[in-house]
């Protein structure tokens, strides 16, 4: 297969970790902290995780070896990818197999292909120094493959540990979100449960960024993901700077929570930015959501400066009052008539008509027919509207030109609006990821081997310090069970990782909100170009500036500085 330049130049980057996973893993040792706690639902989780709950935080130091005495045994690991792509899964697990290696060359690293299903199907590839070395630095998941298969049956556990058992596996790791990692922690408790050594250990990763918290900073995936995008959103400000005459409505993946789209707004200076926390958290209508961008539209042609650039995250329909309230009333009205003439032909507002609320039809009426159609019949397999689906851009451009009209019939407004949307999603999921991802990718794997080494389970690799120099990070473990909560899924109460949501009292968010006004009206557009591999450290290696931002709140009592 032909390579490109690129590729045959990642294959030698050397990916940086910390001090202390460089030297000799034989003199490094796990300290451990105080044992801990969920971060809800305590007494229920305990008893739910009778074996796994309460660990204690550790981290990896400089010492005597004492923990990791067993470093050299030959161990066989697998290793799952699980969900969507993100960039440095790759390097996951090549650092994973190096470290295995490194204690021994004759342990062995299993990929299951797949996902988590082929865990279930005894679907497995041993991995080679051919294999890793094809993928190192590269994008995407292809080396195994990935898959969205829960673990939650008894036979798919029982199933998962007959795997485990023929391979002679001593430990499994799991590279995943949220609920990838929560499967995780049910896998370690089951594991324990059956009177199995088997050990788990979870990688966080998405590149929504919404697994994080004090200990996991950031999810591998998320800067290259939103360097990625803040490429295209450059390219497409210095283009409408250059044309000055269209506005361009961009979607941004995210549907739980907006990192993508606050990253990307600062590093790109948008005129406009929605954060679905605030929307949600203000109580915004969809009517003042629009109102904001007309707002904008209106000023800046005023300016001679008809054109701009709004950012939209992924879910911000589901953050919007009314159309949450909709959502879950077509939800719940599509799932009891799947099989009724909704779905046999006949038009669905006449069947919908006595079903939904007087606020919520009048709601689905007055949106565009394509977006009430996207609500009304993409459903999931569970009869749910796939918010995913729906064109927000489209939407909100609707709404925004027909606003438009009213304010130019009332001598407001007396511009010209062109409006264009986009969708960026899967082009950020699986490229080459930064040296910041390609680092902190190869650091959680070797991370993972140290944990398995130490023989621990029910854990989730941690690299902390992410924004100081790769040399100075911080790797460590986090019990699994510290991360979770109980939810109700599917009606009944379940254990789940929390998501982190964009907090709108730290520093990412405030820095934001100082600068959006003077964008709204100013052309502020800040060029990032594509991500650079070669070249100075500031330039090559600079972690996202969510976390710069985060980094400088922390330290800056230790300047004297205030919080605020």
């Amino acid at each position: 297969m032909e390579l490109s330049a690129l590729q045959l130049t990642r294959y030698q980057y050397r990916p940086t970790c910390p001090r202390v996973l460089a030297q000799d893993l034989t003199a490094i040792d796990l300290a451990l902290g105080e044992p801990t706690e969920s971060l809800a639902d305590q007494e229920a989780l305990k008893a739910l995780f009778k074996h796994t709950y309460g660990q204690a935080l550790v981290q990896i130091v400089n010492c005597t070896g004492e923990s990791t005495k067993n470093l050299g045994r030959k161990r066989t690991v697998g290793v799952i990818l699980s969900g969507g792509q993100a960039p440095g899964g790759h390097n996951v697990i090549a650092g994973l197999y190096d470290g295995l290696k490194r204690g021994n060359r004759e342990s062995r690293l299993y990929g299951f292909l797949g996902g988590p299903s082929g865990l279930i199907e005894n679907k497995a590839q041993e991995l080679t120094d051919a294999i890793i070395d094809a993928h190192r630095n590269t994008g995407g998941f292809d080396m195994i493959g990935s898959g969205r298969t829960k673990i939650e049956t008894a036979e798919q556990f029982a199933a998962s540990l007959k795997t485990a058992k023929q391979l002679q596996l001593d430990a499994v790791v799991i590279i995943g979100g949220d609920d990838s990692n929560t499967n995780a922690a049910l896998l370690a408790e089951y594991f324990l449960s059956q009177g199995s050594s088997i050990q788990v250990v979870g990688c966080p990763k998405t590149i929504d960024g919404d697994l994080k918290n004090e200990y996991i900073e950031a999810s591998f995936g998320f800067d290259t993901a939103v360097k990625t995008y803040s490429e295209l959103i450059g390219n497409i400000e210095r283009d409408v700077n250059s044309a000055k005459k269209y506005w361009h409505f961009i979607k941004l993946m995210g549907r739980s929570a907006s990192h993508i789209a606050l990253e990307c707004a600062l590093q790109t200076h948008p005129n406009v930015c929605f954060i679905s926390e605030e929307v949600a958290h203000k109580q915004w209508s969809l009517s003042q959501v629009v109102d904001q961008i007309c707002d904008s539209v209106v000023k800046r042609a005023a300016a001679q400066e008809p054109f701009g650039v709004v950012l939209i995250p992924e879910g911000l329909v589901e953050f919007i009052p009314e159309m949450k309230k909709l959502i879950q009333e077509l939800n719940d009205t599509l799932a009891a008539h799947t099989g009724d003439a909704l779905s046999q032909g006949t038009d669905p507002l006449t069947v919908l008509g006595t079903k939904l609320s007087k606020e919520a039809r009048e709601l689905l009426e007055s949106l565009p027919k394509d977006i009430a159609r996207q609500l009304l019949m993409d459903r999931d397999p569970h009869g749910n509207v796939q918010v995913s689906r729906i064109e927000t851009d489209k939407l909100l451009i609707s709404m925004v030109e027909q606003r438009l009209r009213q304010l130019k019939e009332q001598g407001r407004y007396n511009g010209q609006f062109s409006a264009l949307g986009h969708f960026f999603g899967y082009e950020g999921r699986a490229a080459f990821p930064s040296n910041f991802d390609a680092n902190y990718g190869y650091s959680l794997g070797l991370t993972a081997f140290v944990l398995i080494a130490a023989g621990l389970t029910g854990y989730m690799a941690s690299v902390r310090n992410l924004a100081d120099r790769a040399e100075d990070w911080a790797p460590g473990g986090v019990p699994l069970t510290m991360l979770m909560h109980l939810e109700q899924r599917h009606g009944a109460q379940k254990p789940v990782i929390q998501k982190a949501l964009v907090d709108l009292n730290a520093a990412p968010f405030k820095a934001f909100a100082a600068a959006r006004d003077i964008w709204a009206v100013t052309t502020s557009f800040l060029f990032p170009g594509s991500i650079q591999y070669f070249g100075p450290p500031e330039l090559c290696d600079r972690p996202p500036k969510t976390l710069e931002l985060e980094r400088k709140c922390r330290t800056a009592p230790e300047r004297g500085e205030s919080r605020e």
